[in-house]
């Protein structure tokens, strides 16, 4: 019933208009009653954003699912990806549905509010993560928006393409802008965190207090 009211939504809006098309009009193709209309969906708006709700839940669980071991930078992208799998599930629906966005004001506002609940996920998760941390709150905002944008970014320009090409490849290649400025480095063998390397070149026969004051002044030391 669902997708019935779904396909028979997308067929109006693209023969008729988004704003032409009422629920009446819907309901009258898919074969149904108003009230199953509003079992599903609270308002014509939500009826474009059939699948947003489930995907915030799924992230949702999948962040509550990780442990402290893992990198919360690749976790919160990881999250992100499962937003790109829903785009890609029906690339032909994803499509029209970021053309008809375009189209209508109202529900490019609607996406919006939509993206900020998916923004929030990720930094409610960052924050927990960063508690106690120096600007723990900031960064895990500040997290959060870069993972939103370079994936967003990412994910339009995919759905400009007409959905053709690697999507994954695409967003992959976004968020990793975003874990390489803000991601811990990766674990040396046997888990310890890598470390500078500092080199001092000094003359032959110089004296050690020369030879710490070079090295002293290579580390910024005072």
């Amino acid at each position: 019933m669902r997708d019935a009211l779904v396909a028979a939504a997308f067929q109006l809006f693209l023969e008729r208009g988004y704003e032409q098309t009422t629920v009446d009009d819907i309901v009258a193709l898919a074969g149904v009653g108003r009230r199953s209309f509003f079992r599903y969906f609270p308002s014509k708006e939500d009826v474009v954003f059939p699948d947003h709700e489930r995907c915030l839940a799924d992230m949702t669980e999948f962040l509550a699912a990780g442990d402290d071991g893992d990198e919360p930078v690749g976790r919160v992208c990881d999250a992100a990806r499962l937003v790109l799998r829903m785009y890609a599930e029906n690339p032909t629906f994803s499509v029209q549905r970021y053309r008809l966005t375009k189209k209508v004001p109202g529900l490019r506002a609607y996406e919006l509010s939509v993206v900020w609940r998916y923004e929030r996920a990720l930094a409610e998760y960052l924050r927990g993560r960063f508690a106690g941390r120096r600007d723990g709150t900031l960064r895990a905002d500040v997290i959060a928006a870069a993972v939103v944008a370079a994936h967003n970014n990412a994910l339009r320009s995919w759905l400009r393409s007409d959905g053709e090409g690697d999507a994954d490849t695409t967003v992959d290649h976004a968020l990793g802008y975003v874990q390489s400025a803000f991601g811990d480095p990766p674990a040396c063998p046997g888990g310890e965190q890598p470390e500078d390397v500092v080199v001092v070149v000094s003359r032959r026969g110089a004296p050690l207090w020369r030879v710490v004051q070079e090295i002293e002044t290579t580390l910024g030391r005072d």
